[in-house]
């Protein structure tokens, strides 16, 4: 066994009876790159990234791209640092429970939250509503870029009858960090509930999401 193979055990070991909670930034950054470089000292990478980066946060909010730019990081390695935030969305998702009835703004939050998570562009979601308000499901309408995302009423009102939604919420993300809603989400919102409206279905709320926080439009009296 080599130097490092005893030092990779050693920090395996630790974080196996400890946790994570008495890693640094460096040290958890190191152990996760344990997977991907299996022979390399990831030590001197993981110093470059929190450089380059600024925060372990920074780290995983990077694009390949960039990532590949740190001397170390290759294929491997820079997917799975960007799996981490995906995987952490997809676990806070799957906690949030699916057939609790969404039926107040409270709830709607709860949903809707973290499947925002880590998210980089703004993204449009219809969650579908039976009558006594529980989900059908939950679709993406859009996906779109830092200037906003842009969504088909059509196709939302197409959905909702397709799978014979009693009712819908809308839910779309602000990059810039506050869930204020902008004229354009009213403007949306006013067009979307009309349109519904014309084939017996009600749009229960729109709510907008910037990190962990939310505005419900229905609740603000915006709708």
């Amino acid at each position: 066994m080599g130097t490092h193979d005893g030092h990779r055990q050693r920090m395996k070991s630790r974080f196996t009876e400890h946790g994570l909670e008495n890693f640094n930034d460096v040290q958890a950054l190191e152990l996760l790159l344990f997977y991907a470089s299996p022979r390399r000292d990831t030590n001197p990478v993981a110093h470059a990234l929190l450089e380059r980066f600024g925060s372990f946060s920074g780290v995983l909010d990077a694009s390949e791209e960039e990532l590949k730019t740190v001397d170390g990081i290759g294929d491997s390695a820079a997917a799975l640092l960007r799996l981490i935030p995906a995987v952490s969305r997809r676990y806070m998702v799957d906690k949030t429970p699916d057939r609790e009835p969404v039926d107040t703004p409270a709830a709607a939050g709860r949903y809707f939250v973290p499947r925002f998570m880590y998210e980089k562009e703004e993204v449009v979601y219809a969650l579908l509503l039976d009558a006594r308000k529980k989900p059908i499901c939950c679709r993406e309408m859009s996906r779109g870029v830092v200037n906003g995302a842009e969504i088909s009423v059509r196709k939302v009102v197409e959905l909702a009858l397709s799978r014979r939604a009693s009712s819908l919420i809308l839910s779309h993300n602000h990059l810039s960090g506050v869930a204020l809603p902008s004229a354009e989400d009213e403007m949306l919102t006013l067009q979307l509930q009309k349109a519904l409206s014309l084939v017996g279905i009600d749009l229960a709320d729109h709510v907008v999401v910037a990190g962990c926080d939310y505005v419900s439009m229905r609740e603000a009296r915006m709708m």
